[in-house]
């Protein structure tokens, strides 16, 4: 049955942070049209809209890893509320040095990346958020919200602030910015999250990035789909970072005219998000892919050829359409799949890649509409944009298989003389199977999935052997780098997915395996 998008927002705290949410992204989208409308012009428009295109996003590229984990490892509630106040702060001091014209663009630059970063922490935190709030089943529809909510604000940001920033200029722009944060602040100080049972044994900062990367290294759906996202991305940002010049020098249309530009791409992106469950239920990802990628072209193409008010809105709102059925599927797809211990850090990656598509995307872009013009630089971005969703036909997204992925706890605890201190290591952990010859070619094709557990949850190396004088007797050896990390590895990090297949190679063996601990030699009891 397919599940209503609305459906979340009858949670009372997610509909509440959801309405928190929107009012910081319409802030966000004015803080963007007010700053870009600063710098149009100034010589050499083209790179400095796309540099504050590039600043906004910037930080995000720098920061959402580390964000995720400490989004891991801290109150998440708390996390959010601190940047919301850093924000507050940061966007009052930008709108008095506005309005006292102490605003010269590269200072410009300098507000905008520090508003970026507390985005960059920010993200990361609310993606992780929303399943904590919402029940599983309506993941989907409350990660198509997340995408109306974003796009009402695109919608609406840069219309209000066109109006504002032709009326009154860009200080109070910044200054409405301002007050959205103090508004989800506000939303977050009332919220009574429900006590989170803390790890027995927190991770450093470095452990968790290194554990957060080692989980997308080995897991080839994770991958995938940020692969995909990057190659529709990277092209598509174009419509994105030069659009204030295609309305400033194509159209010949003021801030008002561009603010009804962007709204178009909003709308489009609003109705993507609200056909994405119809969508999901008829259309596969693969498929959705190169249909996305075809619409977007097309609509650079036009954007490119037609210079025309009308023809440019019309196609601006299948643009967004496009841009937001992709962009929402593959969100949807990752918060499903990732398990709650790595899922600010999976979507810190995520946010990575996809910042960074776009940082360096409008960077480039801008380069080349300055080189050349700006219908050169959109015939190329729609070439690159269809040649990208082709290749879906070679590098396919996976499909997912409905595995469980709630914490399992199944490892029983070893009994060591030696007592190890939880920064030893590494420690190499052996498992003994005996395999009878008619379940071998099975035992190693499970083990081929089980290594991908050992690597995802904490170990850096991986082998299976076979000893020669004994043919049934195969060892599984894998090495993690502190005793820490192993605990960690089965007091949270294991899923039922990952039980299940273990159960299996144990299935096809001649009883449990005989599982071993080694520590350092020199290591001192």
């Amino acid at each position: 049955m397919t599940v209503s998008p609305w459906v979340p927002l009858r949670q009372t705290v997610f509909r509440n942070l959801w309405i928190a949410v929107l009012a910081s992204n319409v802030g966000t989208w004015m803080q963007t049209v007010g700053a870009q409308w600063l710098v149009v012009g100034e010589p050499r428009a083209a790179t400095w809209v796309s540099l504050v295109q590039t600043a906004t996003t910037l930080p995000v590229l720098l920061l959402a890893l580390p964000s995720g984990a400490l989004a891991d490892r801290f109150d998440r509630r708390r996390l959010l509320l601190a940047v919301q106040v850093a924000l507050l702060a940061v966007g009052c001091v930008l709108t008095v040095l506005t309005a006292v014209e102490l605003m010269p663009p590269p200072l410009l630059l300098v507000f905008t990346f520090l508003l970026g970063v507390g985005q960059a922490l920010t993200l990361p935190s609310w993606q992780a958020v929303i399943p904590e709030v919402v029940p599983r089943d309506e993941l989907p529809s409350a990660s198509a919200l997340g995408a109306v909510n974003t796009n009402l604000a695109r919608s609406a940001g840069p219309a209000v602030a066109g109006l504002i920033v032709a009326q009154l200029g860009s200080a109070v722009v910044f200054g409405v910015n301002a007050v959205s944060f103090g508004i989800f602040a506000l939303v977050l100080a009332a919220w009574r999250r429900k006590p989170q049972t803390p790890a027995s044994h927190p991770e450093h900062l470095g452990s968790a990035l290194r554990a957060g990367g080692r989980y997308v290294r080995y897991s080839p759906v994770v991958r995938r789909l940020l692969g995909r996202v990057l190659l529709f991305v990277l092209p598509g940002s174009a419509i994105w970072g030069l659009l204030p010049l295609v309305a400033h020098q194509e159209l010949r249309m003021g801030a008002s005219g561009y603010g009804i530009l962007l709204a178009a791409l909003g709308v489009g992106a609003i109705a993507g998000a609200l056909l994405m469950p119809r969508v999901r239920a008829i259309v596969t990802p693969n498929r959705l892919i190169i249909l996305a990628g075809v619409v977007y072209g097309l609509a650079l193409t036009v954007i490119a050829l037609v210079p025309d008010p009308y023809a440019i809105v019309l196609v601006l709102i299948f643009a967004g359409l496009a841009w937001m059925t992709l962009v929402s599927r593959m969100n949807a797809t990752l918060q499903l799949f990732l398990p709650n211990w790595v899922r600010a850090r999976g979507f810190g990656i995520y946010q990575v890649v996809f910042a960074g598509g776009q940082a360096f995307g409008a960077l480039a872009w801008g380069q080349v509409a300055t080189a050349t013009s700006l219908r050169t630089t959109y015939l190329i971005a729609a070439a690159v944009t269809l040649a990208g969703s082709v290749t879906v036909l070679w590098w396919p997204v996976h499909e997912q298989d409905g595995a469980d992925r709630s914490p399992a706890i199944y490892w029983a605890e070893p009994h060591l003389m030696l007592e190890p201190h939880l920064d030893e290591g590494p420690v190499l952990v052996t498992s003994v199977y005996r395999v009878d010859e008619a379940n071998v070619a099975a035992f190693r094709e499970v083990m081929e999935s089980l290594r991908g557990s050992r690597q995802r949850t904490g170990a850096t190396r991986w082998g299976l052997f076979r000893d020669g004088a004994e043919p049934d007797r195969f060892v599984e050896v894998y090495q993690v780098p502190t005793w820490a990390e192993h605990l960690r590895q089965h007091e949270g990090r294991l899923t039922v997915r990952d039980e299940e297949i273990e159960r299996k190679a144990t299935s096809l063996a001649r009883g449990p395996a005989e599982v071993t601990h080694l520590l350092p030699a020199d290591y001192a009891h």
